[in-house]
């Protein structure tokens, strides 16, 4: 906060999520601005997929800035997820390893704020 305005920063949570057949992946889960259409039909498909198969697909080649949320035809018509025994700070250090800001001399910080990069 000390470096970037707010505008620049985004605040998102992290959630595991899963395809069908075991393949994971961190689902962006909005924060802020949860009255407009799109982070509103997120968190409805985000809350619905929690005892669910559901798919969120955007609708923005409709010209509408929301998600369409379909569930699976049969409850039944993939396994029940096999969830990793890890915990999620560890999958997110493992995802997000090299990528994330942690010091002032950080090279995607200085190139944020305009500074120059030390080159080695």
């Amino acid at each position: 906060m000390r470096f970037l305005p707010p505008a620049r920063v985004l605040r998102k949570r992290l959630a595991l999520a899963t395809k069908p057949y075991d393949v994971f992946f961190l689902a962006e889960v909005p924060t802020r601005n949860t009255d407009n259409p799109w982070n509103e039909t997120n968190l409805k498909a985000c809350d619905q997929g929690k005892t669910h198969w559901v798919q969120a697909t955007s609708r923005k080649e409709e010209g509408v800035e929301a998600y369409k949320v379909d569930f699976s035809k049969h409850a039944d018509a993939f396994p029940e997820p096999k969830w990793p025994t890890q915990p999620l700070s560890e999958l997110i250090g493992v995802t997000f390893s090299g990528k994330i800001i942690e010091s002032e001399d950080h090279p995607g910080l200085l190139r944020l704020i305009g500074a120059k990069q030390s080159v080695k």
